[in-house]
């Protein structure tokens, strides 16, 4: 393969008309004055000021190395050679328009020469991999009795993969951010720790809007918070957290709370109050629940985040805040939307970044670390140690665990029941009797009125079925529509209906296993859940 240097003239260190130029160090010139790096091609790139002397490097090198083709190129960075926005905008016009060819050519990139503007932007260039090869770094050298005009070089990939220490460093900090987005809980289920890894990279390399919806309880308050806390440690933000609940949110004090309002504006202002989107200036606002926010709040905060400005309730002048956003939601938005309940043109500006939290119930094999935690907030927050017996943390898992456990406030139950066990066990030991009587609580607090019982439940076959069943037939049936109508995919479905068998198996296949279930009454998975 051929091999091509990309460099920039350097005016300052490659400059010289006399014979003494060849004394002293010229990084251009120097790179072909090793007999170990030959090169058959140089593109050497010069402002237009400086054609004379780019010519007069040009014609040394062909005299030091003959069998090197040197091409001379000018590039406009206008009046400031130290804008980086034009810099690096020519330097990319040009690496655009040069024919690459990989297959035939090696490239090095010189980035000794040149405003540092232009050696960062020559730096970009090959980190996006518009100009593909490695950088070459030169430097001069002194011995004892001279200078050596030859001076030495260095060679940088930026492959980063050919780096195994850098590549485990890079590995373990990634784990790590993303274990500190997860509170330190070694999370199990393969979908949620999928998830933490994208958000990850959005909460560092993104400052847009992130939507995160759920269920209610199934952690978003917490994971906010976090994610204000990482770009705290990594990405300098320097505001505060501001977090509220737009439930909390109604009539007239609503747009006070969150925008602020002057003196005298309403009945009751008796000073300013700056709001909770100025208190968030410079930080993080995490917004929970805001398919609760009235319209009018809705287009005020629409303007707050594409001008960074807003009024006050009773000002006649806007003012700023610089702050990030996070909204929660356990709604459809979408379905707000058509029902006139939400801004369409909210929705399209927060959710560039959506993530979906899953139920406790979709992580199920994520409740043991959980209850770990729990533990460990409650000793914190209280200020002594709980811990469960054997025999009772292997009784709360078989109950929590179990497919037929609706965990209805998910995170929120989890954490309820933690608390009360531990403050009732005995010297900070949690028995078989705390837990039993927890489980019993649990129970009766997910019922509702009217409803079976939730170890049991079960939905109304009114409308499915054309034919009379036997009893058994119609309680099992029954029991099977229930589930699927509180899932969201067949899939889901069949993995809690088929939850013991499927383990003695080496193939599963639950879903095609449920769907043929159901076609033995006429039935699909769609049919049930209308």
């Amino acid at each position: 393969m051929k091999r091509v240097v990309i460099g920039m003239l350097g005016t300052k260190l490659d400059s010289g008309f006399e014979p003494r130029r060849w004394e002293g160090w010229r990084p251009s010139v120097s790179l072909f004055q090793h007999e170990e790096l030959l090169f058959d091609r140089f593109e050497l790139l010069a402002e237009l000021p400086f054609g004379k002397l780019r010519t007069r490097v040009a014609e040394d090198i062909r005299q030091i190395s003959p069998e090197t083709e040197v091409r001379e190129h000018t590039v406009d960075f206008g009046k400031d050679p130290w804008d980086l926005e034009r810099v690096y905008g020519a330097l990319h016009d040009w690496a655009r328009a040069y024919p690459v060819d990989t297959e035939r050519e090696e490239y090095f990139v010189h980035i000794t020469t040149g405003t540092h503007i232009a050696q960062i932007s020559l730096f970009l260039l090959v980190e996006a991999g518009y100009l593909p090869g490695k950088l070459i770094q030169t430097s001069p050298r002194t011995t004892k009795r001279a200078a050596d005009p030859a001076g030495r070089y260095a060679l940088i990939d930026l492959d980063l993969s050919k780096y195994d220490a850098l590549s485990t460093r890079f590995a373990k900090e990634a784990e790590e951010t993303t274990d500190f987005l997860k509170s330190g809980i070694k999370t199990r289920n393969a979908g949620f720790n999928r998830l933490i890894d994208r958000i990850e990279q959005v909460a560092l390399r993104s400052q847009a809007p992130v939507l995160l919806t759920g269920p209610t309880g199934a952690g978003k308050s917490l994971l906010a918070r976090r994610i204000y806390e990482l770009r705290r440690q990594r990405g300098g933000m320097r505001g505060n957290f501001v977090e509220v609940n737009c439930a909390t949110l109604t009539g007239d004090t609503a747009a006070s709370a969150l925008f602020g309002h002057v003196k005298g504006s309403f009945t009751g202002a008796q000073k300013d109050r700056p709001g909770l989107m100025r208190e968030a200036d410079g930080g993080l606002l995490f917004l929970d629940e805001i398919g609760e926010l009235g319209l009018d709040e809705q287009a005020r905060l629409l303007r707050a985040l594409e001008d960074k400005s807003f009024l006050p309730v009773g000002a006649d002048r806007p003012v700023s805040s610089d702050f990030q956003l996070i909204v929660g939601t356990n709604r459809d938005l979408r379905e707000s939307v058509a029902e006139g309940r939400f801004r369409e043109d909210l929705l399209a500006r927060i959710h560039l970044w959506t993530f979906s939290l899953p139920s406790l119930g979709e992580r199920r094999e994520d409740i043991a670390p959980n209850l770990e935690f729990e533990l460990e907030r409650f000793g914190r927050s209280h200020g002594r140690q709980a811990s469960f017996n054997k025999e009772a943390r292997q009784r709360f898992l078989r109950f929590a665990e179990a497919v037929d456990t609706p965990w209805r406030g998910n995170f929120r139950d989890l954490n309820a029941a933690v608390t009360r066990m531990a403050t009732l066990a005995p010297r900070g030991r949690i028995r078989t009797e705390e837990v039993e009587e927890e489980i019993e609580r649990l129970r009766e607090s997910w019922q509702r009125p009217g409803a079976p019982e939730v170890a049991a439940e079960s939905a109304d076959l009114e409308g499915l079925l054309e034919a009379e069943l036997d009893p058994f037939d119609r309680v099992q049936l029954a029991h099977v529509v229930a589930v699927c109508r509180r899932s969201r995919t067949l899939s889901e479905a069949g993995r809690e209906l088929f939850s013991i068998s499927r383990k003695k198996r080496a193939v599963t296949n639950d879903a095609d296993r449920l769907k043929k279930y159901l076609a033995k009454f006429g039935l699909d998975f769609e049919r049930c859940r209308a």
